[in-house]
């Protein structure tokens, strides 16, 4: 055996974090190792903090302390405007730009058949229910440009488009500030699909 029991268990706990691989389950075990007592109980505090503290809002999904969180509690936010993203971390990115000024809904996670992530294990039962009791007048569809982000919007547009609801995608393509001979053809290929009028 490599390591000790309680080492081995620890290490094999942070692999199950997402992005931590084998080595860097390792690095993060041994870091704790060395830290003070007091620096790892305030780490073990602050995960049973969060667990026993959040929760996800009833109306978009997105982490909160309380019922509703705090986008869904600003009354200055428009109501007609609905932006739907893949997780929690993907409105706190949008949230930092400070330009969008609607609500959002969070799907907690994206379509991806291949990992078993199906319609039913994602909030869309939800999304649809808010469709139909608020005044959305567009849905925007702020998935990855991956392969389970553009299935998921799809499949999203394919189901809110009856309703008359406006649904847009977020553009893709060149990013400010690149180079056409550094990006890659899907990109180009996307930048030329969604190009705009000056």
């Amino acid at each position: 055996m490599l390591f000790a029991r309680p080492l081995a268990d620890l290490i094999a706990e942070l692999e199950r974090l997402p992005g931590v691989g084998p080595k860097s389950a390792q690095r993060l075990a041994y870091h704790l190792l060395r830290v003070s007592a007091a620096e790892a109980e305030r780490l073990a505090d602050a995960i049973r903090d969060a667990k026993a503290k959040l929760r996800f809002c009833a109306r978009c999904q997105n982490v909160s302390e309380g019922e509703s969180c705090e986008v869904c509690r600003d009354p200055r936010r428009d109501p007609s405007l609905l932006c739907v993203v893949a997780e929690p971390r993907d409105l706190v990115a949008l949230e930092r730009i400070q330009e969008f000024r609607g609500l959002y809904h969070v799907l907690h996670g994206l379509l991806s058949p291949m990992d078993g992530v199906g319609p039913d294990q994602l909030r869309i039962r939800e999304l649809l229910v808010r469709l139909q009791s608020e005044p959305v007048e567009e849905v925007i569809l702020a998935t990855n440009p991956t392969i389970e982000g553009d299935a998921t919007a799809l499949y999203l547009s394919k189901l809110i488009k009856p309703s008359g609801i406006r649904v847009t995608r977020l553009a893709q393509g060149m990013a400010v500030g690149g180079e056409l001979d550094y990006a890659d053809s899907a990109t180009l290929l996307s930048a030329l699909e969604f190009r705009r009028e000056l």
